[in-house]
């Protein structure tokens, strides 16, 4: 049985999430296959090679490939699947946009946001924003599968792949027009070991600074609640929950976030969950490990004195 891993970069390194993927690929077992599929990405390359448990690294190298648009990135995948029981990608905006498509090609079936591997075809998945866990058993000849990469933990960084180069070159019937980021020095919030959240309770965006300087202090990344998102005090891409991003980090520091159901979903699987909060009746009590009623506005300047 072979796995093919498509693997998640920026042309320059490796995300974290696919050494995650690679760790729920072994879960299912077989021989597993990492795609690298970019331009001027050989520094990646080398980077998959080194991630325990993959035999083969695959490298489309191309100017077509540069901007990653997921039909071109399709079609490649497509012309191997053939060779692979197992397609697998995080379940990130890149993931979701490329696999969904690859699995209509295939005429098959995908299954979402896998959190643990009971088989090599079945599988749970969160359902009713993780609120409840399905288990799914895939019947087809292929499995086509997102990961949650908060759920399973990053493989080694001691493997020796052998390189593969394909040759086939697909272009996009989509022109990249352009591409905005948001460029910051603390950790990707995807990917940080701590995590500082803060919702609708500090007010306006101003107060966010606070969290910008624990987070700081903590080597952390800043987060926040759909609320405080949609109330345009931080950018909708540090927004944590069902509809934002899911995270695991070691720390996760919850301020002023009452903890509605959506976001519990983005950041309850956290291994150590501090929340603070001035309401007793706060639903994120339910579920953090240590729990601070108070004012987050003398709180947090004390705690930021302390650390």
């Amino acid at each position: 049985m072979a796995i093919l891993v498509l693997a998640e970069h920026d042309n320059a390194s490796l995300k974290l999430d696919t050494a995650k993927v690679v760790a729920c690929a072994e879960a299912i077992g077989g021989d597993i296959d990492l795609l690298v599929i970019g331009h001027n990405c050989g520094s990646v390359a080398s980077e998959a090679q080194k991630l325990s448990g993959v035999r083969n690294v695959l490298v489309a190298d191309a100017p077509a490939y540069a901007n990653h648009l997921a039909d071109s990135v399709s079609e490649l995948m497509l012309e191997i699947a053939s060779d692979y029981q197992h397609i697998l990608a995080a379940a990130s905006s890149f993931g979701k946009d490329v696999l969904p498509r690859v699995a209509a090609l295939l005429d098959v079936s995908q299954l979402s946001e896998v959190i643990e591997v009971v088989s090599s075809d079945t599988f749970v998945r969160p359902i009713y924003a993780g609120n409840g866990l399905a288990t799914v058993q895939s019947l087809d000849d292929k499995k086509v599968m997102t990961v949650r990469s908060s759920a399973f933990d990053a493989v080694a960084a001691d493997g020796s792949a052998a390189l593969v180069t394909l040759s086939q070159a697909f272009s996009s019937q989509v022109e990249f027009v352009a591409q905005s980021l948001t460029e910051s020095e603390r950790p990707e919030l995807g990917s940080a070991s701590v995590v500082v959240a803060g919702g609708r309770a500090l007010g306006n965006c101003e107060n966010f600074a606070m969290l910008e300087q624990l987070a700081d202090k903590l080597d952390g990344a800043v987060g926040a609640s759909r609320a405080a998102v949609d109330a345009g005090f931080v950018a909708n891409d540090l927004q944590v929950g069902q509809t934002g991003k899911i995270v695991a980090p070691d720390l996760y520091i919850a301020v002023g976030i009452s903890g509605a159901i959506q976001h519990l979903a983005g950041m309850k699987d956290s291994k150590v969950i501090v929340a603070i909060n001035k309401d007793p009746e706060a639903p994120i009590f339910q579920i953090a490990d240590y729990g601070l009623e108070a004012d987050l506005f003398e709180a947090v300047p004390e705690l930021l004195a302390k650390l």
